[in-house]
């Protein structure tokens, strides 16, 4: 049975059967103080599902619904909150304050069309749901107004790759395919969409596309905007399919105006994906710098240098003794390159060439078709994957752990980056740990992203959180930055994003709204709030 086929926590990150024991979580307390530098708290238990106090349903299916809808406990929790912070300790606490009246699993196109029609028809706002990984708010019915009812559309059971066109590389995929499911389904083909976000376990094809996901090239090809070549969408004005074309100079791209979108103009139930043969030549190294500002001096030579790596991830120190990927006394660059067509050595000697004229030093390189790369890469990498379930388990020892992501040019970076680290030390206080690295970078500018990992004020942790929030985001507005560089806008990040974006500009998607979705039932409060 795969990951995505069991049965889903119903608090945290994960499957049921990857919750670990008490006797586990304390086994690990010596871990936090071994490299956090604080002690854990007594495990805390989540609340059990039976003992979740939740509102009765106000709503029941029509009869031609009724066989694809769902209101038992588990159902409603589990699409009652994200996977952010604030989300896992709401969770964790039993507090589910706003869960859909019904969960709807429709099994193709007309369900979905039967779904959103019906939500239209009664008023009740209806929610799509991918994977249910958002860390923004943006699957939470947390609502701007009062609604009869509220449904969450469910697209997992719309999970096949329909298609694929090996002469032009691309696929036609359902958009409720989660990761696993959808490069099983590749790889028979030889294939590969290669985007692997941090949630690539549980997140969807049409997660990534609503949230502009960033993928796993670090440069070049790092958002799912470039992997899209045309989306199909239901939305209550119609569908929506665009023409499939490699690019088009035909006005506003219609494709553009979905990928972000974020559910509030239609549900995406498909989309032709380009797609590539799997990589076979690899070559990857880890950089070792004395300071985070050599690294990223580096960095910026590499991102505009045309190499193109595939990996180009810099940690700073700190980030780097907490994921056991260095001594915390050097920030730590992940460097590799990858190719379905040639070897690739040679681009890696230039980099490496690169690092060291900003006095980079180089570990073991590692080559070949099925290496995974350096130690110390592969130490991060799957410290990265397992974040989320180690997350959990920190938010039951009482650690706070949180992140923020942005992106800023870099002739301003350095100002920024330091304005950002204060700001989260200030508002964090003491003990604490915050870090940086950058997760993609591009000839212009990198993309920052912070952690915070603090001793959590239990019984105060949501008012923690807040104020670690804003503080943070505060900064990254006024020193320029964007509010989310991957993680999508959500509820959560709302009132930054009506600040960063032009009011013309948020005039016309109100319109686009009214135009679509002229009843304002889709995702209410998420981007925009609907008409009164």
């Amino acid at each position: 049975m795969s990951a995505t086929a069991e049965r889903r926590k119903h608090w945290g990150w994960g499957s049921e059967s990857r919750q670990l024991s008490a006797a586990d979580l304390e086994a690990m307390a010596p871990l936090v103080r071994e490299r956090l530098g604080f002690d854990a708290q007594p495990v805390e238990e989540p609340v059990p599902l039976e003992a979740i106090d939740l509102p009765a349903p106000r709503i029941t299916p029509s009869r031609a619904l009724e066989p694809i809808c769902a209101a038992d406990r588990h159902s409603r929790a589990t699409h009652a909150l994200g996977k952010a912070t604030r989300d896992v300790w709401r969770g964790l606490r039993g507090r589910f304050e706003h869960p859909p009246d019904l969960v709807a699993r429709p099994r193709d196109e007309h369900e979905v069309e039967a779904v959103l029609e019906w939500c239209v028809e009664q008023g009740y706002a209806a929610i799509p749901y991918g994977g249910g990984t958002s860390v923004v708010g943006g699957i939470e019915p947390r609502l701007p107004r009062e609604y009869p009812g509220v449904v969450s559309i469910d697209l997992g059971a719309l999970d096949r790759v329909l298609e694929v066109d090996e002469v032009s590389r691309s696929a036609r995929i359902q958009a409720g395919a989660a990761g696993p499911a959808l490069e099983d389904q590749l790889r028979e083909r030889g294939l590969t969409l290669r985007c692997f976000p941090q949630s690539f376990e549980f997140s969807t094809l049409g997660g990534w596309i609503a949230t502009r996901a960033g993928g796993h090239y670090a440069t070049k090809l790092t958002h799912i905007d470039d992997m899209v070549e045309s989306v199909r969408a239901i939305t209550p004005a119609g569908e929506w399919e665009s023409r499939r074309l490699p690019g088009s100079g035909s006005g506003p791209s219609p494709d553009r105006m979905l990928i972000g979108s974020e559910g509030i103009l239609g549900v995406i139930t498909e989309a032709w994906v380009r797609v590539q043969p799997r990589p076979t030549h690899k070559a990857s190294c880890a950089v070792a710098f004395e300071s985070f500002a050599a690294g990223a001096e580096a960095v910026r030579e590499l991102a505009q240098s045309g190499l193109d790596p595939s990996n180009c991830r810099l940690l700073d120190a700190a980030e780097a003794r907490i994921n056991g990927a260095g001594d915390g006394e050097s920030a730590m660059l992940m460097l590799g390159f990858e190719s379905a067509h040639h070897p690739v050595d040679s681009d890696l000697d230039v980099a490496l060439e690169a690092a060291r004229d900003h006095g980079g030093e180089a570990g073991p390189v590692r080559t070949g078709g099925g290496g995974d790369g350096s130690e110390a890469s592969s130490t991060w990498r799957d410290a990265f994957m397992a974040a989320p379930y180690l997350r959990d388990s920190m938010t039951q020892l009482g650690v706070l752990s949180d992140t923020f992501e942005t992106a800023i040019t870099w002739d301003r970076f350095d100002e920024f980056h330091a304005g950002v680290m204060e700001a989260a030390r200030s508002a964090v206080g003491e003990p604490s740990n915050v870090t940086c690295r950058f997760t993609h970078v591009y000839p212009d500018g990198p993309a920052p992203y912070f952690t915070v990992l603090t001793p959590a004020r239990r019984g105060s942790e949501i008012e923690q959180w807040d104020g670690i929030k804003a503080a943070v985001s505060e900064v990254l507005i006024n020193a320029g930055g964007t509010i989310t560089h991957h993680h999508a806008v959500g509820r959560d990040h709302r009132p930054w994003y009506d600040r960063q974006r032009p009011e013309p500009f948020a005039e016309a998607l109100r319109a686009a709204k009214r135009a679509l979705d002229p009843a304002g039932v889709l995702n209410p409060g998420v981007l925009i709030d609907p008409a009164a």
